[in-house]
This record gives structure tokens, sequence and C-alpha cells, in this order.
């Protein structure tokens, strides 16, 4: 297990139908979007998370948590904490939860800007929201060490 600043990291942007996955370094504070897991009413292929937990290897996962606007838990919110307590049971892997409000728009609009049709239903915007997601844990400072 690599140290607080040194890890790798999988985050997840937790859908019903897509979930949306970004590896991203925390040395470096960068990350890149991942294909989505294909989900059947929020539940991934568990086969596919295995061989990217094996690619990857990562020290801990991140998974956003869509509140509601108030910061109150929604019904989603309760399903994506329920996906990263299984991520932690079946691979022993520390999750951590993060607040995701605002991704999923901020994502669409960075689509549009790079050409996207509109079509969200088609092609999804889950990996750019992954992406987002780890980007605001690095930014937070999200389990860094105190200084």
């Amino acid at each position: 297990m690599a140290d607080a600043g040194s890890r790798l990291i999988l985050a997840f942007d937790f859908g019903t139908r897509r979930i949306g996955v970004a590896v991203g370094n925390e040395l470096l504070a960068s990350a890149r979007e991942l294909a989505p897991l294909p989900a059947r009413d929020g539940i991934p292929d568990w086969a596919q998370v295995a061989r990217l937990v094996d690619e990857w290897r990562p020290d801990l996962f991140v998974v956003g948590l869509p509140l509601n606007l108030d910061g109150s838990e929604s019904v989603m919110s309760t399903r994506a904490r329920k996906f990263g307590k299984r991520l932690y049971g079946r691979y022993g892997i520390p999750c951590e939860m993060v607040d995701e409000r605002g991704s999923t728009r901020e994502a669409k609009s960075i689509a549009r800007e790079a050409g996207h049709r509109g079509n969200f239903r088609e092609q999804g915007v889950d990996g750019i929201a992954a992406v987002l997601i780890l980007e605001g844990w690095f930014a937070r400072g999200e389990g860094l060490p105190p200084r």
C-alpha cells in the first residue's frame, strides 16, 4: 500500500445504467477517463471491476456521492454508498465517498464544448464525471497527511 500523497486511485461515478471510471495518481494530482462500466440497476459486472483492479492495482477507491442540493441524502446517494461498501468488501481496498454535486452538469458542459451533440443517453459523460470527482478530491487535499 502506497503512502498518502503517492497513491493510485480508481474513481467511480455511480449510475444505474453506467458507472463512470477514472484513474488518477495522487502525486501528480491528475486523472484520466477509463471506459465506463455497464450496469444493470446499479450493479456492475463484477468480473469487469476485478479486471480493472487487477490492471491498475489501486491503493484507494473514490466514489462520487450524489447528495441533494441541500446536502441531504438521496436514493442515489444511498445506492452509491452501498456500491462503495461492496468495493471495499470485495477487494479490501479503502473507499472514500466524496460529494459530487454538480459533476454531471459540469461534465455535460465539457462534453458540449468538445462537440458532443447532446444525446447523453447514447454517449454518456460518466467518465468525464468520474475525472471531475477525482480532480475535486485532489483539489480538496483529501487523504493527504496533515501539514
